[in-house]
């Protein structure tokens, strides 16, 4: 069996995500989407929070019952934190708290 070092810090819930040449992103696991605009959408998945960071994003399907998320744009950036509960300081200073 295959001790991998990636399967004990697994949460419940699966969670996948596909990028296509920087251009296309498609996400399972979504639960909420906190924000977005053509710059930036960061949403809770069900291992924590993703912020991505692009050009021209915009927002092609959503499905929050069955977790599914389409994103078509320029993808620069992309980032996780394991913050789920802090509501106030979500969205543009998502960044600037993840790399203090």
């Amino acid at each position: 069996m295959e001790d991998n070092k990636y399967l004990s810090k697994q949460q419940p819930g699966r969670h996948r995500l596909v990028i296509d040449n920087r251009e296309r992103l498609e996400i399972t696991g979504v639960l909420n989407v906190d924000s977005f605009d053509d710059q930036e959408i960061v949403l809770e998945t069900e291992q924590g929070l993703l912020a991505m960071r692009g050009e021209d994003l915009h927002i092609k399907h959503l499905n929050l019952e069955q977790g599914e998320l389409h994103i078509e744009g320029y993808l620069l950036e992309l980032a996780y934190s394991e913050e789920r509960s802090r509501r106030k300081d979500r969205g543009k200073n998502f960044f600037e708290r993840l790399f203090r």
